[in-house]
């Protein structure tokens, strides 16, 4: 689990942000995270999987790379998942879903395509265990994600399970309120560094100051929610535990005051 092939998607304008906020978290040089149109990709462990969920806050999700091929028809995608030793990651007590985005795509039922991911996994499983996973499209303990370009399919495991704007803190959504990853690029792009105190005049439902108070404190983004990788067969919870304890503990008093207001409040 020391050479994980992973993606983390983002916002279209943010990748660059986002492959200095990975080289931040992980510790790798700049050199070695690849700037894709809509994320960044990365040769990785799991440890450095779970801390990018952890603390990334411009990335959308973090999934890891299972198969990249040449397609021509759904018999080549379901061949492709058929491959895949997905007895690795989970077990068939787990259920699933797929989701799927492609561009430029040649197929014209991107749906029937997705369902044939869906039968190879259960395939497989009845073959290698007699028994096959159930489908749940609502909660799913496991969350398949296909890609289609225009030739080339890519499938990957989605270890953040909720996508990553979901900091578990909100309880109250309110009107229209800005994505916390959104506010942590904006935040980003601006070049406020905690140093300086930062003003938010305008700030709806506090996403903004909210975001910029924890960067302030040192506060992991996800040290308040639950992720997808918990439920995968290489999660070691003594592991999880010890980097949370080392997120708790890099918690500080604020470098920089943070203030926000509106007409609304």
């Amino acid at each position: 689990m020391n050479a994980l092939q992973l993606f983390v998607p983002c916002a279209a304008g943010v990748e660059s942000f986002l492959a200095y906020e990975v080289a931040q978290i992980t510790g790798l040089p700049a050199s070695d995270i690849q700037t894709l149109r809509g994320g960044v990709q990365l040769q990785a462990s799991w440890r450095a999987a779970m801390q990018l969920n952890l603390h990334s806050r411009l990335g959308m999700r973090v999934l890891i790379q299972l198969a990249t091929a040449p397609y021509l028809n759904e018999q080549d995608i379901y061949n492709a998942a058929a491959g895949v030793a997905w007895e690795m990651w989970f077990t068939p007590r787990e259920s699933f879903r797929i989701d799927f985005t492609a561009q430029h795509s040649p197929l014209k039922s991107l749906n029937f395509a997705a369902l044939r991911v869906k039968d190879a996994i259960a395939d497989r499983f009845r073959e290698k265990t007699g028994v096959r996973p159930d489908v749940d499209t609502q909660r799913p303990a496991v969350r398949v994600h296909l890609h289609l370009s225009e030739k080339t399919q890519s499938i990957y495991l989605d270890t953040s399970g909720e996508p990553l704007f979901k900091r578990g803190w909100r309880e109250d959504k309110g009107d229209a309120p800005l994505k916390e990853t959104l506010a942590a690029a904006m935040i980003a792009a601006s070049g406020w560094d905690a140093t300086v105190p930062l003003y938010d005049p305008c700030c709806g439902s506090g996403t903004i100051p909210i975001e910029a108070a924890q960067i302030a404190c040192g506060i992991a983004p996800g040290l308040h929610r639950r992720f997808g990788f918990e439920k995968l067969l290489p999660f070691q919870n003594h592991v999880w535990q010890g980097l949370l304890d080392e997120a708790r503990a890099a918690q500080h008093a604020p470098s920089a005051p943070v203030f926000g207001s509106d007409v609304a409040f």
